[in-house]
């Protein structure tokens, strides 16, 4: 696993975006639709990705694994997963919960490949 994000889910992603870019200097990297915006934090090459999607869930990292589907086969009897595996444009994408009940969410890049 390699951290590629830190995700934080936002309720206005126009006043979110102002925000960070504006207010706090982070940079635009890529956007998704309406709903996901990343941003270039400095110093580092982990970026932050705001999006409106997952409003419910709280803020975490968001790590690339070599393939979700694996992943959630070798784990799904040991964590708790409230996300099982979906498609999502890059590649596959689940969230599980560690055992103090913060969100981890995985992603692989296989429909880039």
């Amino acid at each position: 696993m390699k951290l590629a994000f830190l995700v934080q889910p936002v309720e206005n992603i126009k006043e979110s975006l102002k925000f960070y870019r504006d207010q706090l200097g982070f940079e635009e990297a890529w956007r998704e639709g309406d709903h996901t915006v990343a941003l270039k934090m400095p110093g580092t090459d982990v970026q932050l990705m705001i999006e409106d999607d997952e409003v419910d869930l709280p803020p975490g990292g968001l790590f690339v694994v070599d393939s979700v589907d694996q992943y959630f086969e070798e784990n799904k009897e040991i964590l708790t997963f409230v996300q099982e595996p979906m498609d999502i444009p890059p590649g596959r994408y689940a969230i599980f919960k560690d055992v103090s009940s913060n969100v981890i969410r995985i992603l692989d890049f296989t429909k880039e490949k």
